[in-house]
């Protein structure tokens, strides 16, 4: 049983990361109601998919299981590569949004003057050095950050808790929903770690489920209570402390929270919650970088190349953060509305579908797959500019444009 916990924790920690400071700006502006459905489903979604995913790697008991090699077995080589490109784009897009998202948190919080990319220079500096540590002590240290995150967001949420404003939770705009689903989709992507959570709890089916269950509740519970009190407390409007405002600047959550709760004590917990919470997921999804880079090299050469691995892990993100320092949400967009979507979403249902013995559970695939896919329609229709969904106007573009 404490193994068990201990697994959840693990998935706790990939699931509230950065995801979670971009969660109620992103939904916000469509209302509490419209997300916490918008949170059922998607966490309903990624379930099935996690069961899916676990149920794969249970079969093959492999200590080398890849999700590539996974959906060439299924799909061929198409599967294959949009595997490798959607991992890429996860994993790539989550440390890109979390070197910017640790300089905006930074700058904002403490009302610095100095440039963004020294802020994420000296993070990223301080980070890779870790990863050069044995993994065993990076997961010892993980867990105990898990640990202290959630004793800060405890005692954060029940600060602003005696802030919040009820009637706040009572607006609703469903033409805003789309722009939250892809970082709702994050909120519950822990996927990335499966083949490590069944080999660690020794591929009991029952043991793994329980996990991927208890961390998955314990996810939601933390990500509802953080939006009844982002939206409780935080007004709809342009100010500087209003959810408009922090959606269309790109700023996480705890930016504004901090500035209309005017408390130092508060500043200073939710700033230490979003560092911890960026840490812990950046370490988690670093190693699972390198991990796919060492993957990659072995099947091109038949070897690893540690030093090429972690220069392709690293390099990528920390030039994106300097290029474009303020692209916080919109990296999480990307990650989530493509990503996530394809490799953890539209691939999982095309396997459950093949591998259904009775109509319900071909049923449940279908489901799963048009979920997915309209998922990641509505992502497509706001990156190439057919919906547009701005907290001031909003339209579906068909096409037909205006002289």
């Amino acid at each position: 049983m404490k193994q068990i916990f201990g697994m959840s924790l693990l998935i706790v920690g990939n699931l509230v990361g950065v995801g979670i400071l971009a969660l109620p700006i992103s939904t916000g502006i469509a209302g509490f109601m419209p997300t916490m459905i918008g949170l059922l489903l998607t966490g309903f979604a990624m379930l099935l998919s996690a069961f899916v995913l676990s149920r794969e790697a249970l079969e093959q008991k492999l200590d080398n299981f890849n999700y590539p090699s996974l959906y060439k077995s299924y799909l061929g080589n198409l599967g294959k590569w949009i595997a490798i490109l959607a991992n890429l784009i996860i994993l790539y897009g989550i440390l890109t949004a979390y070197l910017t998202a640790i300089a905006t948190i930074v700058i904002n919080t403490f009302h610095l003057t100095i440039p963004p990319i020294w802020v994420s220079l000296g993070y990223f500096s301080i980070i890779t050095i870790i990863t050069f540590f044995k993994i065993q002590t990076i997961q010892k240290y993980i867990a105990v950050l898990v640990v202290v995150k959630c004793v800060a967001f405890a005692i954060i949420c029940f600060m602003a808790e005696l802030k919040v404003d009820i009637n706040n939770l009572a607006y609703s705009y469903w033409p805003f929903f789309p722009a939250g689903i892809p970082i709702m989709i994050g909120a519950f992507h822990f996927h990335n770690i499966i083949p490590n959570v069944c080999q660690s709890l020794k591929w009991d089916a029952v043991a793994i489920k329980r996990a991927i269950i208890v961390g998955m509740l314990i996810g939601l519970a933390m990500n509802t209570s953080w939006i009844i009190v982002t939206l409780g407390v935080l007004p709809m409007d342009n100010s500087s402390v209003g959810i408009i405002h922090a959606f269309k600047e790109n700023l996480p959550a705890t930016v504004p929270m901090s500035e209309f709760l005017n408390s130092r004590l508060f500043l200073l917990l939710a700033t230490g919650f979003a560092a911890v919470s960026i840490s812990t997921a950046y370490l988690s999804n670093v190693m699972a970088l390198i991990g796919f880079m060492d993957d990659l090299s072995y099947q091109q050469t038949g070897r690893t190349n540690p030093l090429a691995s972690r220069l392709l892990a690293f390099g990528p993100p920390i030039i994106i953060a300097i290029v474009y320092p303020n692209i916080f949400l919109k990296a999480m967009d990307i990650v989530g509305g493509f990503g996530i979507v394809s490799l953890f979403g539209i691939l999982p249902s095309l396997i459950a579908y093949k591998k259904a013995n009775t109509s319900r559970q071909k049923m449940l695939a279908i489901v799963m797959f048009i979920i997915f896919i309209v998922f990641f329609i509505l992502e497509c229709a706001q990156e190439f500019g057919f919906l547009h969904i701005d907290p001031d106007r909003e339209y579906w573009n068909v096409m037909i444009k205006k002289g």
